[in-house]
This record gives C-alpha cells, structure tokens and sequence, in this order.
C-alpha cells in the first residue's frame, strides 16, 4: 500500500485489519531521512551528568519545511521518553527556535516540558548549540540475587502481583484486582501493599528481603512520578506516596532490605533471568507498555524507557493518550486499552460498567472459541508490534525481546507473537534476522515480573 504523510511517499506492506489509519512511524522515519542531506544534531540531558547524542540529517527545503518539524519533534519526543532529561540541544538555530514553540507552556508539548521539569526538579530548555556535548551514560549492574526467603510485589494499574520466592523458586504467586488510578486516599494504595506483603510473607518461614515493581520514575526507592497515584492531591503525595513502598516494607517486616524499580527495568530484568541473556528488551503489556532494556553487558542503562509515550503511529486521527495529551504513542497499542479500542472494529460489545481490566478478560474470555472474532484483534496489535519492534530496534539494537502482560496471555498473546514475527519477516527482514522475539511460559508470562523484582535487594 502507497501512503503519504507530510509530502513523504512510502510503501508499507501489512495494515493492521481493524486499524486501516495506521502509519508505522519507522517506514516515515526511513522515507523521510533517505534523501534529507543537512545535518542536525539533538542531544538529551539528564540531571546526574548523562547526555544521549542522534546524529540525524533533515531536508531543509521550503516544500518538507513541515515535515521537518514533524520529524524532529516526534524525535525529540522519542528521545525525552526514552531517556529522560530536562535540557534537548539543537544543533540548527532554526529548529531550536521552532521546538521551543512546541515544548513550552502553552504549546502542543507542553505536557512534556512541564513533566520533565518536574522529574528532574530543573526547567525544562530547548538550547542551539553549534557542537552539542559528547554523548556519556551510566550503566549499572541490578538485581539478579536469589538466596534467601524473599518477596517481590509488582504494582500494575488494574492488579497487583505478589510473589513469595525462596532461594530463586517462587513457593506462591497472587494477583488481586486494585483501582489505584482512581482513589484519590493514598491510604487505599498502602493498605493494598501491605495486605500483598502479608499475604506472601505467610508462605514463607520469614522475610530477608522486599522487591518492588511499580509503574513511575523511583529515584532512592521514592516515587518521583506514577499513574498509579494520579487522583492522588499533591500535597498527599508528597506526604504519604513518596515513600509509600519505604513505609509498608518497615511497618510490616521491620528494617530488612528492600529495593523499589520501575516495572519496566523489572520486566527486562525478568526476560534476562528468565532466559539467560544479555541485551533484552523487556516489554510488559498490561495497563500501559513497561519496557526496560537489559544492555549487551547485563546492566540497566539508567534510562526512562518509558515507551507507552514514544510514538509509534503517525496518523493525524491516532488514539490520544488522556494522560500526556499525544497522539500514536505506545500505551494505546500494546496495552489493554489497544484491546478494548478495537473490539468495535470487531464487532464486540463490552459493557461499559466493566473496569479496563474486566474488559480485557471478557475479550479473552471470547478467544477460547477458535475463529471467534476477537483473534482480529490480536492479530492486529500484532500488525503494531511487527512495525514497532522494528522501530525500537533501530533506538536500542537488541537482540532479544520477551513479551509479558496479562496482554500476551493465553491464545491471543500466542497470535500476537506470530504476527509480529510475519511482519517483521516480511518487511523487516534485516531486523528479522537479528532479534529473537520470545513469549515466558504461561505462569511467567503474568507474574514473572513479581519473582524478578524478588531479586532486586542485595542481603548483608
């Protein structure tokens, strides 16, 4: 199929069925900078020193003038949801000059700039710089500690998991439904931890150690920034939610250690252990996308990876995102809320009283009829991670992808993974023949993320 986006003409092969608007951003990004021949450089900045550098090449014509700031504001974009960071430099005077229009208060960014602000407790700037700086990172070495009589609580939108792990080998696994994105009392969120904690600790003959999974941006195991808290006042959650996980741990077991990580690192630090690799995209589909990224050396680069706000999709009339405003990013397309967008696409009512999460179950509750309607569905979320994972190959260069989420269980994650896979083949052959996109098996796959983040504390 011929499409055109910004003046750019490409062709793309596979459409998802129930999505016919989709435009793979990777196939615009790679029309676009085929013929682009001026250069530009963007680097990103991070409060501890870290500075990410992409070296890119824009047209610079009065014709794709607007296809230019397209392109560097969704890279801009990409790159700021990637890996975090409160001041983007600009090579180009010009384009510096067109992205503070974008990213300020006021503009159609503004969410971003005033996010990122706020993480990293610095204003948010956009600077022209001839030279931007040398590109420096920070890997660090996490988790992977198994001895001992642990547990590891994985905090999701919709459910929340809990593992009791002895020596490495979980001796009993939990998952609860929970409304945290829509109680505004943060005792309602400590009182569900702590009855987690309980509930696994009375497997064990006792705790040497807690692990914390949690959607959000932790820094010294405190919540900086989380969905999960988000009817949550300010004030209450600089009171009570910053060091929520800190207070149930030592309210319930008293001063054992404990360690809180963003579900995304836990969810690429689970397909690592799980399979024995290094350089592991782990990509949790569940209430939103939690990605975290494993390097080729078996350490957490330190990065956001939050990619639920990286786009993915660039239609003009993409699913917007309630929480960042953006449009085509992530969290609509390999989450439960891709899953409960298409279903009238598919002819499938659900009934609107159900929770997000009770909406999924009764979609897969339908997949357990074979030719039921609702495999149109994965197999279009399937369509969206092929071109996607081709994406995110050319921002991390992995090798290995392991695909976890109440998203991918049963029959539906299995047609997912063989879409993705036909779609890669068929149009990404060069990515095809580099990654390994895998599912756990089907215990893992909904509470691997639990047993990992077990691992997380170092004992002594």
């Amino acid at each position: 199929m011929l499409l055109s986006h910004k003046g750019i003409k490409f062709e793309v092969k596979n459409i998802p069925g129930l999505d016919r608007n989709f435009i793979p951003l990777g196939r615009f990004f790679e029309a676009y900078f085929k013929d682009a021949r001026h250069p530009l450089d963007v680097a990103v900045e991070r409060s501890n020193g870290e500075v990410a550098v992409w070296r890119l090449r824009i047209h610079k014509t009065p014709e794709l003038s607007e296809a230019d700031g397209y392109c560097v504001e969704r890279v801009i974009k990409t790159m700021l949801w990637m890996y975090g960071g409160f001041r983007v430099y600009l090579s180009d005077e010009d384009m510096a000059r067109r992205m503070r229009q974008i990213y300020c208060s006021g503009g159609e960014r503004e969410f971003d700039w005033d996010y990122m602000a706020g993480i990293y407790e610095r204003p948010f700037e956009i600077v022209y710089a001839p030279q931007v700086p040398a590109e420096r990172g920070g890997a660090k070495a996490i988790g992977r500690h198994l001895e001992g009589c642990r547990i590891g609580f994985d905090a999701g939108g919709s459910d929340r998991k809990v593992s009791a792990v002895i020596d490495g080998e979980p001796v009993y696994s939990e998952e609860v439904v929970w409304f945290p994105k829509l109680n505004s009392d943060p005792d309602y969120h400590y009182e569900g931890i702590v009855s987690a904690l309980r509930s696994a600790a009375a497997h064990m003959p006792r705790v040497d150690a807690v692990g914390v999974s949690s959607a959000g941006i932790y820094i010294a195991n405190r919540t900086m920034s989380a969905s999960l808290f988000l009817k949550v006042p300010r004030d209450l959650f600089d009171e009570k939610v910053k060091d929520i996980y800190i207070r149930a741990i030592r309210d319930t077991f008293g001063d054992v250690p404990y360690a809180v990580a963003n579900d995304g690192d836990v969810s690429a630090l689970a397909g690592a252990m799980s399979m024995g690799e290094n350089n592991v995209l782990g990509i949790a589909m569940g209430t939103s996308e939690a990605v975290g990224f494993v390097d080729a050396d078996g350490n957490i680069t330190g990065w956001l990876n939050e990619l639920a706000f990286v786009p993915v999709d660039a239609a003009p009339g993409a699913m917007r995102d309630e929480w960042s405003g953006d449009i085509g990013c992530g969290v609509k397309y390999f989450s439960q809320d891709a899953v409960i967008k298409l279903a009238p696409a598919a002819g499938i009512e659900l009934d609107e009283s159900l929770s997000p999460a009770e909406k999924l179950k009764a979609v897969q509750k339908l997949m357990e009829e074979p030719g039921s309607p609702a495999e149109e569905i994965f197999r279009s979320i399937g369509v969206y991670l092929g071109h996607s994972l081709a994406l995110y190959y050319r921002y991390y260069g992995f090798k290995n992808v392991l695909l976890l989420g109440r998203v991918m269980s049963g029959r539906g994650g299995d047609i997912v993974l063989d879409t993705a896979i036909a779609v890669l083949r068929d149009e990404y052959p060069d990515v095809a023949e580099r990654i390994s996109p895998t599912l756990p098996d089907e215990k893992s796959r909904r509470v691997g993320q639990s047993v990992a983040a077990a691992s997380l504390p170092e004992l002594g």
